[in-house]
């Protein structure tokens, strides 16, 4: 297979950083458990994640290049190698901190180099898009892993077992680094002799064309919903649907699931079904399922679940809202990378996470925040403030790129 070494490459460090990068929904829970931390403080885990990635990506969006993908990669993975070492030493809610910093830091350099490499690695608009789905699946595939193996080592009679999940991680970002060291990269990537200056000001001129625009609305207000409902539906299932804390943490791989299947569909109907169609189809979707879905959430009894038979429907109807949005991220991304010339992806991939970043950031802390306020039996209705402003984006977009092509 052309490229082999690099695609297996761009699969396994997504696998690695998803897991990591998404196991703040999981942080959140053990540091309220755990470290005692309240709800408000726990919200901002995500600032420490986001925050890393919005200000290396805004660095490294045009200078990766220079550096090399292959070195980039590496020096993330053995950041996040030192973060769950740290994490299993430290034991305490400032390691939490520091291994999400270390994780988006680590991240930035991954996702704009991943993004960069798909447009070296495939041929043709349909292509891109499938990689980028496929890849984006792999991505869900990690976080599955980290949903249904870390509550594994959870204890009741011992607070710090949950810990020896870093350890597995270390050994797994061992493997990634190992085999990612012996892979080929046998692509030719134009390297400018331009300072860092000049770079971040090449990524701000990207900004003259009005999809960049659109491109920076949608993913800020994509990732805000996203992140919102995943960071926050482990503790979701914990306090308002009564659900045991591992228990809690586990039924939440649903959520993970239904966005890997959903992207797996759509590489697979990306060629067949215009993806504008697909899209605005899964925004509407997933609007739907929050307005007849969410209402259970306020009859449920109020018992501790304990067994998988005794949970509420609503803890499996919920989570498939990510059927409908799984779609949306790849397609929108790969159809404006697509429409862009290749020198210029790792500078918007810069730019893509770094508006992604702070839209993730925002929408965790406001749930957070309105959590206990509003009860979490309606805190989630707030995703379809967002999800109208996407549905917007996504028309504008198409518009625009049937315009340009």
């Amino acid at each position: 297979m052309k490229n082999f070494g690099i695609k297996l490459s761009l699969f396994l460090i997504y696998f690695v950083f998803a897991a990591l990068l998404n196991s703040v929904g999981l942080l959140v829970e053990r540091s309220q458990e755990v470290y005692d931390v309240a709800k408000g403080d726990a919200a901002f885990l995500e600032l420490f994640k986001d925050l890393s990635i919005a200000f290396v990506s805004f660095i490294i969006g045009s200078f990766l290049p220079k550096l090399g993908y292959k070195k980039g990669m590496l020096i993330s993975l053995a950041l996040v190698f030192i973060g769950c070492i740290g994490m299993y030493f430290g034991n305490s809610f400032w390691a939490v901190k520091i291994l999400f910093a270390m994780t988006g830091i680590g991240f930035a350099i991954v996702k704009v180099a991943v993004y960069a490499l798909i447009g070296y690695v495939t041929e043709g608009k349909d292509d891109h898009r499938r990689l980028m789905s496929f890849i984006e699946t792999i991505f869900m595939v990690g976080i599955i892993f980290m949903y249904l193996v870390f509550p594994l080592f959870y204890d009741d009679n011992d607070p710090n077992a949950w810990l020896r999940g870093y350890l597995v991680m270390a050994v797994i970002i061992a493997i990634a680094f190992t085999i990612i060291l012996f892979s080929k990269f046998d692509i030719e990537v134009e390297k400018k002799s331009t300072t860092i200056g000049q770079d971040i000001s090449s990524m701000f001129r990207l900004f003259l064309n009005p999809v960049i625009w659109i491109f920076a609305i949608f993913a800020f207000f994509y990732v805000m919903t996203e992140q919102g409902i995943m960071t926050w539906l482990p503790t979701f299932n914990k306090e308002t649907l009564h659900i045991k804390a591992k228990l809690a943490s586990q039924v939440s791989v649903i959520l993970m699931a239904s966005f890997a299947v959903g992207r797996f569909i759509t590489g697979l109907l990306v060629k067949k079904i215009k993806w504008i169609y697909i899209a605005v189809t899964g925004i509407i979707g997933a609007a739907i399922l929050v307005l007849v879905v969410l209402p259970m959430a306020s009859n449920v009894p109020d018992m501790e679940v304990n067994a998988l038979g005794d949970l509420p429907l609503v803890s499996f109807l919920f989570p498939m809202i990510g059927l409908f949005l799984a779609p949306l991220y790849p397609l929108i991304s790969s159809t404006v990378l697509s429409a862009t010339d290749k020198s210029h992806h790792s500078a918007l991939a810069g730019i893509l996470t770094f508006v992604s970043a702070l839209g993730g950031t925002l929408g965790s802390v406001i749930i957070g925040n309105l959590f206990d306020l509003i009860g979490g039996n309606k805190v989630f209705y707030l995703s379809l403030i967002p999800m109208s402003i996407i549905l917007v984006t996504l028309f504008f977009l198409n518009r625009i790129t049937e315009k340009n092509s």
